[in-house]
């Protein structure tokens, strides 16, 4: 890598989609497919909760794996909350370190407690490592 550090609100996606935990996973899956992705931010409920998480892998963990309706379960179900979140200003090294200690794929990005984006394992090494290659 150069000199340069690379932070990891230059390499972390700045639109994501959210929805609410009384959701049902169908509807999360709908979201999904509408905007091809892997994740979906759980909104809080107020300001007093936290942000949660919901992938798809927990979707295929919980729901299809266990052969549950997804109209019948809520997002709160299933979702992973809280969230460990990242700095955007973190070092995209430290943030690899974080992902590979609590083996994560993908956190929320947060700054003064609202998401400003969310940021993969891919991102880190596609956009932070590869790039200078």
């Amino acid at each position: 890598m150069s000199d340069e550090v690379v932070r990891v609100h230059h390499v972390m996606k700045r639109e994501f989609d959210t929805i609410d935990g009384m959701a049902t996973i169908a509807d999360a899956l709908r979201t999904m497919k509408h905007v091809e992705t892997k994740s979906l931010i759980v909104d809080k409920r107020d300001d007093d909760d936290e942000y949660g998480i919901l992938l798809i892998s927990d979707i295929a963990r919980f729901v299809l794996g266990q052969d549950r309706s997804p109209e019948r379960v809520n997002v709160y179900e299933v979702m992973a909350k809280p969230v460990i979140s990242v700095d955007p200003e973190m070092d995209i090294r430290y943030c690899a370190r974080l992902f590979t200690r609590f083996s994560l794929s993908r956190a929320p990005v947060i700054e003064s407690g609202k998401v400003v984006g969310i940021v993969s394992m891919a991102d880190l090494v596609l956009k932070g490592l590869y790039k200078d290659l």
